[in-house]
């Protein structure tokens, strides 16, 4: 009587070309919890997702009323007859009359003879950075 065609060869035997015995790859199932993975669900969440998109992409069909919209005009270019006077006031009290150093004194007079020799008088006022808010109102 042969020993090994009756008794079964142990896994871990030294011998190579002796036949492997398989085993299953979870023992003891029943103690261990189930474990739920993440990362497939989320391959899965994106692939729907990317899938709804492109069904939705693919539904949209741009369906529009025909409507009559005005034209747009080019205005005018401004005249160069329009004269702005730049009022600027400094955080040391000085004015300046269209970068002409002048009084504060000046100013009123000034403004009254522009607003009554010019047809649309237009006034910018600038304040230096740490000209007090009351000085340049």
């Amino acid at each position: 009587m042969s020993s090994t065609a009756s008794t079964p060869i142990p896994a871990t035997g030294s011998d190579p070309t002796a036949p492997r015995v398989l085993r299953p790859a979870v023992v003891n199932d029943a103690r261990r919890p189930a474990r739920i993975e993440i990362i497939p669900l989320i391959d899965g969440i994106f692939f729907l997702l990317a899938t709804f998109v492109l069904f939705t992409l693919s539904l949209n069909k741009i369906q529009s009323i025909p409507i009559d919209l005005p034209q747009a005009t080019v205005a005018p270019p401004a005249s160069k007859n329009d004269d702005i006077v730049v009022l600027q006031l400094s955080h040391i009290g000085t004015a300046y009359w269209n970068k002409e150093p002048i009084t504060a004194s000046e100013i009123r007079p000034r403004l009254l003879n522009y607003k009554t020799t010019t047809p649309t008088p237009r006034v910018l006022i600038t304040g230096d950075d740490n000209a007090p808010y009351g000085t340049v109102i």
